[in-house]
């Protein structure tokens, strides 16, 4: 029978690992006494079994476990449940790897359009994508749409909420979306550039469907979603429900989760249908190291399998000048997001937006 492979990394002693390996094993499969199971298929095929127990490179010991295919089932919770469940409930474990079956990654599908599909979206070509976000949360509809607009006049190719901007009284979400969409439309015209708006939708199933529908009917193509916040079943309920629309996945949440960010964006994000996953930057406000980043990066864009390549969208306390050494770092299939560096341009945002973008452009040249 087809098995799943899941590598943890278990902070313990020596003398204890090889219990507590075991029980791992064991925690995430039948969660029993072995002793009680009497179904000998139950035990031959259900129960976890340790593959591996060897040293891991940041410390403490990868142990590398494999469970029965059939148990994770095509629905992203359960899949979540299965390899990282109760045992996340010990805080000595990190969840750093998951290996699927190529029939387990066909049904859950991927990203649906992936870097090509969103490079179409702005006419982008073969360079790297350029991002910022609208902020801060507290502004109006109308202040929101009009920086919208300044900023897309400097040639931008998404515009995205902060992800702290939902569905506020001051800024209700049916009167937002169409306004920046105006504002964004207007610029369009002016500078030839396929500029997109990516509102910010979260909630529970009802809202976020209702949402994504209302921005579907205003033209947007893509959207961004905090998949940890909403759920992961919840996010991937809206990939199959809207295929035709782009997903950015925002990290909020993820840094309690305990899983290795390589898995978390560069895998779990891209399984479950995110086409672009925002992280952390090094050398940004939350100082991820840069072989980290480096990891995460690789993995959103690695062969695998059926699954389309996810587009890296390193953020967080970027700025222009860093743009070059990001891209050298990164390479063209990424997109760079630079959000509050923008605003402090004040009112010479849009010069400072067009100087964005236009060494992101210049790039490609190099």
């Amino acid at each position: 029978m087809t098995r799943v492979f899941v590598t943890y990394r278990v902070r313990c002693a020596p003398s204890d690992i090889a219990a507590r390996a075991q029980g791992i094993a064991v925690e995430q499969s039948v969660e029993m006494p072995l002793a009680a199971v009497m179904q000998p298929r139950i035990g031959a095929h259900i129960v976890g079994r340790v593959e591996d127990i060897a040293a891991h490179e940041s410390g403490g010991f990868a142990v590398r476990v494999s469970l029965a295919a059939e148990t994770l089932g095509p629905e992203a919770g359960q899949l979540l449940n299965m390899v990282f469940g109760n045992t996340s409930m010990h805080d000595d474990v990190t969840l750093e790897d998951v290996e699927l079956p190529t029939e387990i990654l066909a049904a859950f599908g991927g990203p649906r359009h992936g870097i090509e599909g969103l490079r179409a979206q702005c006419g982008a070509g073969p360079r790297a994508l350029s991002c910022t976000a609208l902020k801060p949360q507290g502004q109006s509809v109308e202040e929101l749409a009009a920086l919208a607009g300044r900023m897309a006049a400097g040639g931008l190719d998404f515009i995205k909420d902060d992800h702290g901007i939902a569905d506020q009284a001051y800024s209700p979400f049916a009167e937002r979306v169409p306004a920046i969409v105006k504002a964004i439309a207007v610029a369009r015209r002016a500078t030839g550039i396929a500029t997109q708006y990516v509102p910010s939708v979260t909630g529970d199933w009802e809202r976020m469907r209702a949402q994504i529908a209302l921005a579907r009917e205003e033209g947007v193509k893509t959207v961004m979603i905090p998949p940890m916040v909403v759920g992961m079943p919840n996010f991937h309920a809206a990939v199959r429900a809207f295929p035709g629309m782009a997903f950015l996945g925002h990290p909020s949440m993820t840094g309690g989760a305990r899983i290795a960010p390589a898995l978390m964006f560069g895998k779990l994000f891209r399984l479950f249908g995110v086409d672009a996953p925002i992280f952390v930057n090094y050398g940004g406000r939350f100082a991820w190291p840069a072989a980290m980043c480096r990891r995460v990066a690789d993995a959103a864009r690695a062969p695998w399998g059926p699954i389309k390549p996810a587009v890296p969208v390193p953020a967080g306390g970027m700025t222009t000048e860093r743009v070059p050494e990001m891209l050298d770092f990164y390479g063209r299939d990424t997109m760079l997001l630079i959000g509050g560096a923008l605003l402090l341009a004040r009112e010479n945002v849009t010069r400072a937006t067009a100087d964005f973008v236009a060494r992101v452009r210049d790039h490609v040249h190099r």
